[in-house]
C-alpha cells in the first residue's frame, strides 16, 4: 500500500484505529503524518480532540492513556507521535512495551493513533509490530534508490501539474541526492517561479535552486568524462572559492557515484541495456562510453580509491587539518585526470 492510497483512504473515511509509519526514508511518514494532522479533524475539533507527542519526551504511558480517552464531540481524537523512535518502548520489551501491546491488540476504534518511527525500520520480530498489523496499520517507507530518483522526480513534477525534461531531472538528481523531503521543497520553490504551461528545464533549475549553470557538480563530471583539464581546473577553483554552495560532501558523493557508474559499465556484457543498468536517462551513455574509453578499469579503481582517501582528509582523518577543503580538491582532481 503506497503513501497516496493510504491518504486516499483517509480522504474517504476509511480510518483505521492505529498507523506505524516506519522507515530509512522520513518523506512518506511525514505526508501521511501530516495529512492526518491537517484534515482528519475539523479546525473547531482540534483544540479538544488532537495531541501531539514528541517521542523524546514522552512514554508509551502517557500515549496510550491519551489514546484510551473518547472524543468530544467528534467521531474522533487524534494523537500523534512524531519523531516515536526517541520512546524507549520501541528498543526494549519492558513495561512501557507491555502497556503498548495490551492497547495495540484492542485499540479504541474512536482513536486515531499516529507513530512516525523515522529514519530506520521497526522491528518486525516484537509483539507490538505485529499486534498493530492486525489491529491497524503499518506502512514501511524505504529509501529511494539512486537509479529510481530521476522516475520519483518525474512523477513529484507530473503530480503537481507540471512537466521537466530530462536534462533538468537528471541535474536535480545528481546536485540534490536522494534526500526526498529536501528534493521536494527545492522543486515546490522551483514551481513558484514556473508557470503551469512551462516545461522545467536545467537552465530554470540552475538559475532557481543556486546552481552556477557553468561551475557545478554536473559540469565537472562532464568536464572529467573527457579529461578536459582546463575547464575541471576553473570548476573547481569555483567550488574553492564557494564552499558553501558547494560542500565536499556533496562534490565527492556525485564523483564517487559517477565513478562507480563507470566501473559498471566496464563490466556490462550487454552495453545495449547500459542505461537500464546504470539507472541514467539515455541521453547520457554517450558520457559514459566517452568516459570509459578515457578511463580504464584500473584508473577508475584508483579514482575511487582517492575519493575515499580524501573524504577522510576532509573530515580531519589521516590529515594534519592545516590544508583548506579547496586545496584537497584541487590535489584529488589533479590525481585523478593525470
Amino acid at each position: 500500500m503506497t503513501a497516496g492510497d493510504i491518504i486516499k483512504d483517509i480522504k474517504n473515511r476509511t480510518i483505521k484505529p492505529v498507523y506505524l509509519l516506519h522507515g530509512e526514508e522520513a518523506y512518506y511518514i511525514d505526508l501521511i503524518s501530516d495529512y492526518i494532522e491537517d484534515n482528519l479533524l475539523s479546525d473547531a475539533e482540534k483544540g479538544f480532540n488532537q495531541t501531539i507527542f514528541y517521542g523524546k519526551d514522552t512514554d508509551m504511558a502517557n500515549v496510550i492513556g491519551a489514546a484510551k480517552r473518547y472524543p468530544m464531540m467528534s467521531d474522533y481524537q487524534v494523537i500523534l507521535v512524531k519523531e516515536a523512535q526517541d520512546m524507549k518502548w520501541a528498543k526494549d520489551e519492558g513495561k512501557d512495551a507491555e502497556i503498548a501491546l495490551n492497547y495495540f491488540e484492542k485499540p479504541l476504534p474512536s482513536t486515531v493513533l499516529v507513530l512516525a518511527f523515522k529514519y530506520s525500520n521497526f522491528d518486525k520480530r516484537k509483539k507490538i509490530y505485529k499486534a498493530i498489523s492486525k489491529s491497524g496499520l503499518v506502512f514501511q517507507s524505504d529509501a529511494v534508490k539512486d537509479y529510481k530518483l530521476a522516475v520519483w522526480i518525474d512523477d513529484f513534477v507530473k503530480s503537481k501539474g507540471y512537466a521537466i525534461d530530462q536534462q533538468a531531472t537528471s541535474l536535480l538528481a545528481e546536485y540534490l541526492g536522494a534526500d526526498l523531503s529536501k528534493m521536494a521543497k527545492e522543486i515546490e520553490k522551483l514551481m513558484l517561479n514556473v508557470s503551469k504551461g512551462q516545461i522545467i528545464n536545467s537552465d530554470l533549475v540552475q538559475r532557481n535552486i543556486g546552481i552556477s549553470k557553468d561551475y557545478n557538480v554536473f559540469e565537472l563530471q562532464k568536464a572529467l568524462a573527457v579529461r578536459n583539464v582546463f575547464k575541471c581546473n576553473q570548476i573547481i577553483n569555483y567550488f574553492a572559492d564557494n564552499p558553501k554552495s558547494n560542500p565536499l560532501p556533496l562534490v565527492f558523493g556525485n564523483l564517487y557515484s559517477y565513478f562507480s557508474k563507470i566501473l559498471k559499465y566496464h563490466y556490462l556484457p550487454n552495453k545495449g541495456n547500459a542505461a537500464q543498468e546504470l539507472g541514467v536517462p539515455p541521453f547520457f551513455i554517450r558520457d559514459y562510453e566517452v568516459a570509459a574509453k578515457n578511463y580504464p578499469t584500473q584508473k577508475v579503481f584508483e579514482i575511487i580509491s582517492y575519493l575515499r582517501e580524501y573524504d577522510l582528509k576532509s573530515k580531519g582523518l589521516e590529515s594534519t587539518g592545516n590544508t583548506e577543503q579547496g586545496d584537497l580538491l584541487k590535489e584529488m582532481i589533479f590525481k585523478m585526470v593525470h
